[in-house]
């Protein structure tokens, strides 16, 4: 894919685009990935479940239209059957709680996982590193903190977005991110 995978982008790694993702970009990539997810959830003649969504699993050709890859972990799953069991193999920073539990895993794991992506969207911070204060904590119960704090959720927004964002749209995301994860 031209441009590479999103995470590549989104966090500006070497060789990768050097302008900032705009926020229709962003929110273009997160519409696309979330069709792409449902496509695997819901249209397939088996239900895919992919079990590894993250940002470097989602590769942008030159539209920046995103590509959901990397089917290595992915489980296959019947119609008539909604759940598998699978041991863990996950990335630790877009794990849904039931990979924790030994519960089955179901196409939400996959939504958990990319509600955990949407917030990067946002942020424009990776879900594993520590806020500026240094403390370790849940990337979710951070960002509720922040949007708490001041009671502004848009300061979760990407500074590098310079007011380059529809808010009603930031908002959305936001919504969505907190009820995919919390």
């Amino acid at each position: 894919m031209p441009n590479g995978s999103l995470d590549s982008i989104l966090f500006h790694e070497k060789g990768s685009m050097s302008k900032v993702l705009e926020w229709k970009e962003r929110y273009q990539i997160a519409l696309g990935t979330a069709r792409g997810l449902s496509y695997l959830h819901e249209k397939c003649r088996d239900r895919i479940i992919h079990c590894d969504v993250k940002p470097e699993n989602i590769l942008l050709d030159a539209d920046l239209c995103p590509k959901v890859v990397h089917f290595g972990l992915a489980k296959l799953v019947g119609r008539d059957i909604g759940q598998v069991l699978t041991t863990m193999r996950v990335t630790r920073e877009y794990l849904a709680p039931e990979w924790n539990s030994g519960v089955p895993i179901t196409a939400k794991a996959d939504v958990y996982s990319y509600g955990m992506m949407l917030f990067e969207f946002v942020s424009g911070r990776r879900n594993s590193v520590p806020p500026d204060d240094g403390q370790v904590r849940f990337f979710p119960t951070w960002a509720a903190n922040t949007t708490s704090e001041d009671g502004n959720v848009l300061s979760l927004l990407d500074p590098k977005l310079k007011g380059n964002a529809d808010i009603e749209e930031v908002i959305r995301v936001i919504k969505i991110a907190f009820e995919t994860v919390l």
